[in-house]
C-alpha cells in the first residue's frame, strides 16, 4: 500500500513539474515575443521620426510614470530589444504581436508573412523545428549575448540551440563563446572512428571535446617554463573555471588519480565523469610539444580504468591529452594501431602574446626585475 503511494505521489510530482517548466517555456515566449516586437516598434519610430539619442531615456521615464514598478524597461534595455528586432528582421518577418509569431510559419498566410523560405535568405536551412524550439528556450539575457559576440548566422544558431540543449548559465555562454567554441567543437585530432564502434557514441564523444582550449583562468608565471604538477595544481585550485572551459557536462572525479597494477603505481593527471558519454574521462597535462610515447601511457591508464574502475553500464573511458602545441603528421602516425579512445588537444592561455608580439615586450620575470 505504501509502495503504490509513493508511486501516486512520484507521478503528482512529475505533473507538477512538468507543468511548471511548460508554463515558464511559456513566459519566455511570450517575453521574447513582447521584446522583439518593442524592439521593431522603437526601430521603426526612430526611423521615421528622426528620434535623437536622448528619446529612449525619456520613453523609459514616460513608461515608469505610467506603469509604477515596471521593471526590465531601462533605456539601455530598450536599446537591446531594437537591437534583437534588427539582427533578426531579416530571419523573421511577421506583422502584430500575437502568440505564434517567431513560430513555425512556412506555410503562406495573407495577414502576416511567414518565416522566409530557404531559397530566399541563407539562414533557410538552419530554420529547424530544433532552432525554433531552441531560440524560445533561453531567455534574453542570453540571446543579447549570442548577438554581440557572434556575428554569423550559423555561429548565432550553433550557440542558441547549444544553450538551449545543454542548459547552459550566461556565464558558460561566455564562456564558449570566448573558447570559439562553434568552430573547435568535433575538430579534436582523434582514433574514436576505429575505436568506438557505436555510431551515435562515436558521434557524441566527438561533440564533446574541441581542438583548442582556452584556459584563461591561468594565473601562473612564465607559463611556458612551470612545470607539469605547478600546471595542473592550478588547474585544480581554478576547477569550476576548468570546467567551464572543457563543457558543462564534465564531473571532476580527482587529480592524482591512483591506480595500483601489479603492485605498483600510477597517478592519472585529472580524471572526470561526462554524463552524455556515461564515460570516465582522463585529461594529462603536457607542458610542451606532443610526443608519440604519450598516448601509449594514456592507453595504459584507459585500460586499467576500465578493467578495474569503470562500472558495468558504463561506457569505455576516453583520454584527452592536452599539449601546449602538436604537429598533425606526428599525432595522425602516433594514433595507430592503438584500440582505446583518444584525443589529442592544444590549449593556450589569455596571458600569452600572439607570435607577431613577441620579443615586443619583456617577459614576465625580466618586467618584475625592471620593477624591483
Amino acid at each position: 500500500m505504501l509502495s503504490k503511494y509513493k508511486q501516486t505521489l512520484k507521478e503528482l510530482k512529475s505533473m507538477i513539474l512538468a507543468s511548471r517548466y511548460r508554463a515558464a517555456a511559456l513566459a519566455n515566449k511570450e517575453l521574447l515575443l513582447l521584446y522583439f516586437s518593442v524592439g521593431k516598434l522603437i526601430s521603426d519610430k526612430a526611423k521615421a521620426q528622426a528620434w535623437g539619442t536622448g528619446v529612449l531615456e525619456q520613453v523609459s521615464k514616460d513608461l515608469q510614470s505610467e506603469l509604477p514598478g515596471l521593471r526590465g524597461f531601462s533605456a539601455t534595455s530598450l536599446k537591446k530589444m531594437r537591437t534583437f528586432y534588427t539582427e533578426w528582421e531579416s530571419v523573421f518577418e511577421f506583422g502584430p504581436l500575437s502568440t505564434d509569431q517567431l513560430e513555425n510559419k512556412r506555410r503562406p498566410s495573407k495577414t502576416k508573412k511567414a518565416i522566409k523560405s530557404d531559397t530566399v535568405h541563407p539562414i533557410g536551412p538552419l530554420l529547424t523545428d530544433q532552432f525554433r524550439t531552441a531560440f524560445f528556450s533561453i531567455g534574453f539575457t542570453h540571446h543579447y549575448e549570442i548577438l554581440v559576440k557572434a556575428k554569423t548566422m550559423e555561429a548565432r544558431s550553433f550557440y542558441i540551440v547549444m544553450a538551449a540543449t545543454e542548459f547552459l548559465s550566461i556565464e558558460s555562454l561566455k564562456n564558449a563563446i570566448q573558447s570559439n567554441t562553434f568552430k573547435k567543437r568535433g575538430k579534436i585530432q582523434n582514433n574514436f572512428s576505429p575505436a568506438i564502434a557505436n555510431e551515435n557514441l562515436r558521434q557524441k564523444t566527438l561533440q564533446a571535446f574541441k581542438d583548442e582550449y582556452l584556459f584563461d583562468f591561468m594565473r601562473v608565471e612564465d607559463a611556458d617554463t612551470v612545470d607539469e604538477r605547478e600546471f595542473e595544481n592550478e588547474v585544480v585550485r581554478n576547477i569550476r573555471k576548468f570546467i567551464l572551459s572543457i563543457g558543462s557536462d564534465f564531473a571532476f572525479i580527482g587529480n592524482q588519480y591512483r591506480l595500483v597494477v601489479e603492485q605498483e603505481e600510477y597517478f592519472i593527471d585529472l580524471l572526470f565523469f561526462n554524463r552524455k558519454l556515461q564515460s570516465l574521462v582522463v585529461f594529462e597535462l603536457k607542458r610542451g610539444r606532443f610526443k608519440p610515447e604519450y598516448l601509449g601511457k594514456m592507453n595504459f591508464y584507459l585500460s586499467a580504468l576500465d578493467d578495474m574502475v569503470k562500472q558495468p553500464h558504463e561506457n569505455p573511458s576516453v583520454g584527452i591529452i592536452l599539449c601546449k602545441s602538436k604537429t598533425d603528421k606526428v599525432v595522425e602516425f602516433s594514433f595507430r594501431d592503438f584500440n582505446k579512445a583518444m584525443g589529442v588537444a592544444t590549449y593556450k592561455t589569455s596571458k600569452e602574446l600572439p607570435a607577431k608580439y613577441k620579443g615586443i615586450l619583456p617577459d614576465a620575470r625580466s618586467l618584475k626585475k625592471l620593477l624591483d
